[in-house]
Formats: structure tokens, C-alpha cells, sequence
């Protein structure tokens, strides 16, 4: 062989699994001087033709995840009567793998790169949701998949935060007398807009817990309930100019509301 390998990565996807194997079997050999050539989306003969071709000229090897059960054995056959190693790495492992599952596989190229697009998206979200929670910046309502508004400790910011997850982007907006809504709220879709209602003495419990919890006395106004019952006539007043929908999140586990929400948001957007 060369005094520095060649490898061929063939692949009916972007050809990174391939890669990565092959450059941790080279790291064993030669110091880990290598040349690696990926040849992406593989899916004729042609270029199987064109890659054995390559590897022949230069005594290279062939490393391959093509799904396609004819493709993946035309590529072992002419390797083989062109004498060149062509390292499977796919079919023994699907191959074992329906054995044990007793089912065919979705033979479906690029599987693992589309996973890695949820990730990202999923990790995009959560960063949303954190530089768009309870108000910071107004810019972000109108790049939101979903804007919820609510009084204080009516859980803006873990919805905000376990919907990030289902890779919805959303911003949360604090409601409160003194403070003007941002002007983006009225300019959105309303649609994409939820209120989290509460019971006055509900949210009156929560305060009160909240402050022994900073050491404080439960008597602040914060928890008075004359206060409570200020906000959530403000609050009622702004979701009904809105025009928005309006959920009571009073005896409600975050994931309940959640699931609420994803339901009001999947029937919203198949109407949008």
C-alpha cells in the first residue's frame, strides 16, 4: 500500500458515519497519515464504477454506509474482482440487527444526519427560550412559534422551557399594570398567542410559598390579594384585546398545560 493510505468514503447520505469509522481504524496505521476522499450521495453504478476506478489507480481502500441492499452488493462484487479491500459498514450490522428485531429495515439513506437536525432545533429552542424569557427582548415575539403571557408565577418560564423541547421556539411576556405590553403583542397572529389564567387564591398560595422561600414574610404586597386581583383584571383586559386563547393553568402540572398548548398550537398552525 501507499506510504500514505487512501481511503474512499462512499455514501448514499453526506458520508460522515463512514468517515469517522475509517479515520479511527487509520489512526492505528502509519502514524495516522492518511488521505480520505468522500464521494456523498452514492445511488448508481456509475459512481460506484468511477470510485473502484479511483481506488484501483492508487491502491487505495473502499469504506461504504449505502442502505440500499443491490447497491451495497454491487460495490462488495466489483471490489472484489478489481481486488481492492471495500469495507462494509452497514449490511452486517442491518443485517443483524433484523435478526434480532424480526423486521425489515426503512432502508432510508441519511437517517442519522436527519436526527441530528432535531437536535440541533431542539437545542436552537432552549437557547430561544432563554434570550426571550419574561420580556427581556420584544424582538423576539414576532420570530416565536408560540407567545404565552401571564401574571407573575403562572410558569412562563418552564412552558417556555418544556416546549423548547418539542423544538417550539417560544418568548414569554410578564403582565403587569405598571408596565405597557411591548407593541409587537398586538401585531402578531393572535393565534400564536396563549394566556395563563389563574385563580386569585391559587396564585395567592404560590406567592405566599415563594417568599418564605427568600426568607421573606408572606405579607409583601406581592402577595396581597387585593394586588392579585389588580393584575388579573389588567391581564384579562390585555388577552382580551389580544383576541387570544386563554387557558386556566390554576390546578395544572406544567405538563398538562403543556400538552394543552401543543394541542391549541398544532390546530392553530393547520389553520394558518
Amino acid at each position: 500500500m501507499c506510504a500514505r493510505p487512501i481511503a474512499y468514503v462512499l455514501s448514499d447520505s453526506v458520508g460522515e458515519t463512514a468517515e469517522l469509522v475509517i479515520k479511527a481504524g487509520l489512526s492505528q496505521y502509519n502514524n495516522g497519515e492518511y488521505k480520505i476522499q468522500r464521494i456523498p450521495y452514492v445511488e448508481d453504478k456509475e459512481t460506484v464504477d468511477d470510485a473502484i476506478i479511483l481506488a484501483k489507480e492508487n491502491e487505495g481502500l473502499i469504506g461504504f454506509t449505502i442502505v440500499d441492499a443491490e447497491l451495497r452488493q454491487y460495490v462488495n462484487e466489483q471490489a472484489a474482482i478489481a481486488g481492492i479491500e471495500a469495507i462494509d459498514f452497514m449490511g452486517p450490522m442491518m443485517q443483524a440487527m433484523e435478526k434480532v428485531f424480526g423486521t425489515k429495515p426503512r432502508m432510508e439513506p441519511g437517517l442519522v444526519h436527519k436526527l441530528d437536525e432535531e437536535y440541533f432545533k431542539k437545542v436552537e429552542a432552549i437557547e430561544f427560550a432563554v434570550k426571550y424569557d419574561d420580556g427581556r427582548d420584544p424582538r423576539g415575539i414576532s420570530r416565536a412559534d408560540i407567545i404565552l403571557l401571564g401574571v407573575s408565577r403562572t410558569s412562563k418560564t418552564p412552558l417556555s422551557q418544556y416546549l423548547a423541547l418539542k423544538r417550539l421556539k417560544v418568548a414569554n411576556v410578564p403582565i403587569l399594570p405598571e408596565v405597557e405590553p411591548p407593541e409587537e403583542l398586538f401585531m402578531v397572529d393572535p393565534r400564536k398567542c396563549i394566556g395563563l389564567q389563574i385563580s386569585p387564591e391559587k396564585l395567592n398560595d404560590i406567592r405566599k410559598e415563594r417568599l418564605k422561600s427568600l426568607g421573606l414574610g408572606d405579607q409583601a404586597t406581592y402577595a396581597n390579594l387585593q394586588r392579585i386581583h389588580q393584575e388579573l383584571t389588567y391581564f384579562n383586559k390585555i388577552v382580551e384585546k389580544i383576541g387570544c386563547t386563554v387557558i386556566d393553568v390554576s390546578n395544572k402540572a406544567v405538563e398538562e398545560t403543556a400538552n394543552v398548548i401543543l394541542q391549541a398550537y398544532h390546530k392553530n398552525t393547520n389553520r394558518m
